[in-house]
Order: structure tokens, then sequence, then C-alpha cells
């Protein structure tokens, strides 16, 4: 078993020492994309080394709270109800059983739970009994997390008094291939929801799906988006798409591995201070290319046996990883 003290206190802040003052263009960050393979992992790993135990990665549970008939059009999830896809609509778990899920987590090893529902965006009704799971389980000593969709004023005050650490919202991907892949709510929707939350005091967890089709100037237009907001994302989950089959996107060509390290190396560069979490899709790679990910800069991952409805590698089988590369938790 993977043994983590939790200690708010002690998770890093966003207090990089290299590079933390630049502001990166879409061209400089094609740049990096475009170096010597070698040349651009030995750069991520420095700028890793410079503000992170490199051997050190931080441990996150996810549980879906709330699974199927989300309104929105989103063409990489199986949660959508337009979508004809094995994601059945489910209610609100009960309190309890968060509570087992969560208990679980923290013995595994997890040091943050995360609690995601499929809602646009949640009514009141809807956020009541999650703030009791939020208090429950930061009562617990985990790191709390929810995704919840897009939140009204005052909703993140309510996260935050419930004693939220993070809230995640991905921006998915560069606001110029955004339609192609979301038309139910803009990008503008979200960079308010993300203002809510920095302004509550929340620290932002917030990244992008890579090989949803777009190109390589698209996956540095996404990375420039996060690494140029006025405070970058204290966590940066890059997520490799995973298909499903009823969604849109079920059929894109499959992204190189090499080219998701590559995103993973620019995203340490430019986020010197972020946790860059190796998120959805870690399923579908090989150790070797999880073991580059975690050279490259990755330093956080979602830990257990399935992201949302999406399959993730069991716990043991992260252990085993751990074991061959001398990692630990954070």
């Amino acid at each position: 078993m993977l043994e983590v003290a939790v200690d708010a206190n002690s998770i890093k802040k966003n207090t990089p020492v290299v590079e933390a003052e630049k502001r990166w263009t879409v061209a400089q960050i094609v740049e990096l994309f475009e170096m010597p393979f070698s040349d651009l992992i030995h750069r991520a790993q420095t700028v890793h080394r410079q503000n992170f135990d490199p051997n050190a990665v931080q441990v996150s549970t996810l549980l879906s709270i709330k699974t199927g008939g989300c309104s929105e059009d989103c063409g990489y999830c199986p949660q959508a109800a337009r979508y004809h896809t094995d994601v059945e609509n489910e209610p609100l778990m009960a309190l309890d059983a968060v509570l087992e899920a969560a208990k679980a987590a923290k013995e595994n090893g997890a040091s943050r739970f995360c609690m995601g529902a499929a809602w646009r965006s949640p009514k009141q009704r809807d956020l009541e009994p999650v703030l009791k799971m939020i208090a429950e389980v930061k009562a617990m000593g985990l790191e709390t997390c929810a995704t919840l969709g897009m939140l009204k004023d005052g909703q993140a005050e309510q996260l935050k008094d419930a004693g939220l650490d993070y809230y995640n919202h991905n921006l998915d991907t560069a606001p110029e291939f955004y339609g192609d892949v979301i038309t139910t709510r803009t990008y503008q929707d979200r960079l308010d929801t993300l203002d809510r939350v920095r302004d509550a005091d929340i620290n932002v967890c917030c990244g992008g799906i890579i090989g949803m089709g777009e190109s390589r100037v698209q996956r540095a237009g996404l990375l420039a988006q996060l690494a140029n907001m006025e405070r970058p994302p204290e966590s940066v989950p890059i997520n490799l798409l995973t298909q499903v089959e009823g969604t849109p996107l079920h059929g894109t060509d499959e992204l190189d591995p090499f080219e998701f390290v590559r995103t993973i190396a620019a995203a340490r560069i430019t986020m010197p201070g972020s946790y860059v979490r190796l998120s959805a899709g870690r399923q579908s790679m090989h150790e070797g290319i999880q073991a580059l990910c975690f050279i490259a800069g990755a330093n956080s991952i979602f830990y257990g046996e399935k992201l949302l409805t999406t399959g993730n590698p069991e716990a043991e089988a992260d252990r085993a990883l751990f074991a061959k590369l001398g990692l630990h938790p954070a």
C-alpha cells in the first residue's frame, strides 16, 4: 500500500523559480514541440527539478458521484444524453457511499479525493448534498476537489466554505478548435467559471484533452491559454482522448505517443510551478510511455480503477510501476 502523509499546509504553492514571468506565444510553444526529443526532455526535466522533487508524484482519486444524462454535446463524452453509449443515467450517490469510496482511496494512498458530477451547471438543490460530501471528505484528512460544470455567482463561495480545495474545469482545447468539439457552452463560459473559482480563493485544476484531431499548433494554443493565465492552474490535467463508441470523436486517428510526451514536457516548461497530471488515457499507455511522461515533468496521477466512466490502471499496477521507477507519493 502506498503511504502518504496528508498535510494541506505542505502542498507546494505556485511559486516557480524559473521562467516565472514569461508570457508564452503559441509560436514559442510550437518551437518547444519541434525541439529534438532528447533536448526537450532534458529542458523539461531541468525545470521540473528546479521546482519539485523529481521522484514524488501527487496521487488523486476521482469518483463519479452523478453519472450520465448531461445536456452538453462534448464530442468526447459518453455521459452526454444525446449520444448512444453504454453509460446509464444515474442519480447522485448517497453520502455514505461517497465516504466509503473516499476512505478506500485514502487507504490506497490517495491524498486528494475528486468528486465529479455530470451537470451542465448545478442547481442549488443539486449543490446542497455535494457541500455535505465535501465537508465530510475534508474531515477525513483528504484534500477535496470537485468538477460540477459551470458555476453561477455565489456557488464557488459556498464550495469554499464547505472546505473545497480544488475545482476542476478544463478548457479542453485551444479556442480556435473548441467549436469543433463543443457547441453547447462557449470558451468564455469556461473562463467565467474559472474566474469565479479564483475569486473564491479555491485552487484551480484546469487542463485539456489531447488527440481529438487538433493540430500541434492547437495543442500549443491550449498550453498558451493555461500558461498565460494571471495565475496558472495549480493542477494541470493532460488527458489523452479515450475513444468511446457512440460519441462523435470515436474513430479519430490516434495520437502518436511521443507527441503526448512532448505535450507533457511543454506543459512542464511553460507552467513550472504547476502539478502536471498524467490523467485520462493512461490505461492505453505502455509503461515506457508513462515513464517518459514522468521524466518529462508529469508529477500527478489519478489513481484507481476508473476516471468518471473510463478505465484507469488499477492501483496494484500503479504501485508496481512506482516501484520500478523509484517514485513515491508526494
